[in-house]
């Protein structure tokens, strides 16, 4: 398959690029062992994004919430000792807590329905104001601890209320009764906080977004901004510890997501609120073996280069491996989340991600975006391009994109980072060794060296009145980042590559 691409280095194309805006996490909890902390500082250095979100803040691994008795009555205190740790080292790294308010503790929770390995309490406060006591409370120690900047981290309300595994009964009424009085109780601590919800995921998004709206135009809220989650699979077949997903197709899940901007701009005081997508990926179970491969690469490539679009910003699902929703992996491709693997071995998703990151490095003008690639023009004259190949089944086919680009005459260097399931793709290496569950150091070593991109440069001129003209063949499922610099020869005296190249092997 061949498709011609023909680029005007003169055209402006609209395209936000949040890339680097949010990343997710597992329970912050977590956050308290050297391998997340090992893996985290791994994305910051080569992405390096401005927040993180995850679930757990008020679970009872954090301990923030403490009753104890003293005569005769049940009083409250907080212990903030690991809450600091964990926002201490999120700071370190350059990171901005994108804070989500859930889940409930154990002696302040009304029920006892818990989710995951670790037991998050689903059910609402059997005290709305002890509930209010609690929020403030945390805001009140972020603000003497770090400052007036705590009052820029955005404030989400719960998590997927709309499960009922999320949200005892899925109720809706109840969630916005939470919303409503943990709204209030934030904006009297400083009403510079920005607070945001629903927060809920695909399948009834619809009704919840429009009852959300509903219910802060009744209540008066001026709420901040509107989150949601986005996934792009069917529900899984699961065998043994493994979940099989199949994609959905490309342009239905982005309509999904377009009827959320739809939804909260026929509200005349909601017109252009922000909507954050505060987790996407393409499974949503934690045990889906694509996370792992070069097709999810391509595959998020591609909503990168749409999300944007509707939302302010999007928020992967997650950072790294370190994971415990169903338990702790068995091995170090379980199929989690995750930007990298156990090990700190990153998946191919990585360098995706890394490749947009390199779009923004500088200012930059978005010349041309398509179903394939996205090309910009940046400050220091050069131009930036990432491709990829999308499938949702194998075909067996390559697609050749031959781009015609209208750039000064003159001689550049095209740097080409290819991450394809030949050149980039650890998960093969690991299967090809066996697929061993605990690796030795040596192997370990092995799959860190087989997950970088293939690395290539060729020196081309472009000719005036025509251009740059090349073409590049993506295999299935791969992801390509091209830097065209402009590159003109400079030799030191007397020296001749070409020379050097030819020159015949002495014996």
């Amino acid at each position: 398959m061949k498709k011609n691409v023909m680029i005007n280095s003169n055209n402006c194309v609209p395209f936000h690029n949040a890339v680097d805006s949010c990343i997710g996490t597992g329970r912050m909890g977590l956050a308290l062992q050297k391998e997340y902390y090992e893996q985290l500082k791994m994305v910051q250095e080569y992405i390096g994004f401005e927040h993180i979100r995850g679930h757990g803040l008020f679970c009872d691994d954090m301990a923030i919430y403490q009753e104890y008795q003293e005569n005769g009555e049940t009083r409250v205190e907080y212990n903030f000792t690991y809450l600091d740790r964990v926002m201490d080292s999120y700071l370190e790294l350059g990171l901005r807590p994108f804070l989500e308010l859930g889940f409930m503790p154990k002696k302040l929770a009304s029920g006892t329905q818990t989710l995951f390995y670790w037991q998050a309490n689903v059910t609402p406060p059997k005290s709305y104001e002890a509930w209010e006591a609690l929020v403030q409370a945390l805001l009140v120690h972020l603000l003497e601890r770090y400052g007036d900047e705590v009052v820029t981290w955005p404030i989400e309300v719960w998590n997927e209320p709309n499960l009922c595994g999320f949200w005892y009964q899925a109720d809706m009424q109840e969630y916005f009764k939470l919303f409503a009085r943990t709204f209030r109780a934030i904006k009297a601590i400083d009403s510079r906080f920005r607070v945001g919800g629903p927060a809920v995921c695909g399948g009834s998004d619809r009704p919840w977004i429009q009852g959300f709206l509903e219910f802060c135009r009744a209540e008066k809220l001026a709420v901040d901004f509107i989150t949601r989650h986005h996934y792009c699979s069917e529900p899984p077949e699961t065998v043994g510890h493994y979940s099989y997903i199949e994609l959905a197709p490309f342009e239905k899940e982005l309509e999904n997501l377009h009827s959320t901007r739809e939804i909260v701009d026929s509200f005349a005081e909601f017109a252009g609120l922000e909507i954050h997508i505060t987790e996407f990926n393409t499974s949503y179970t934690p045990l889906a073996p694509i996370h792992d491969t070069n097709q999810n690469a391509a595959y998020i490539a591609y909503q990168l280069s749409r999300l944007g679009d509707d939302n302010a910003s999007y928020s992967y699902w997650t950072f790294g491996d370190v994971f415990e929703e169903l338990g702790v992996a068995f091995t170090p491709f379980s199929g989690c989340f995750g930007l990298v693997a156990n090990g700190c071995i990153p998946k191919p998703t990585f360098w995706t991600f890394y490749f947009f990151k390199q779009l923004k490095a500088m200012p930059s003008q978005c010349i041309h975006r398509d179903g394939d690639s996205v090309a910009v023009k940046m400050q220091d004259g050069s131009y930036r391009i990432v491709a990829w190949h999308k499938t949702l089944h194998r075909q067996g086919e390559a697609l050749t994109l031959s781009y015609s680009l209208d750039i000064p005459e003159g001689d550049y260097c095209i740097v080409r980072k290819l991450v394809d399931e030949e050149s980039c793709n650890p998960l093969k290496v690991w299967h090809d060794l066996g697929e061993p569950a605990n690796l030795t150091k040596a192997q370990q070593k092995l799959l860190k060296e087989s997950s970088s991109p293939a690395i290539t440069t060729k020196r081309v001129r472009a000719e005036k009145g025509s251009g740059l003209t090349f073409d590049l063949t993506l295999a299935e499922n791969a992801v390509v980042y091209l830097q065209i610099v402009p590159a003109p020869l400079k030799p030191d005296r007397g020296y001749c590559y070409e020379h050097v190249m030819d020159q015949p092997v002495q014996n």
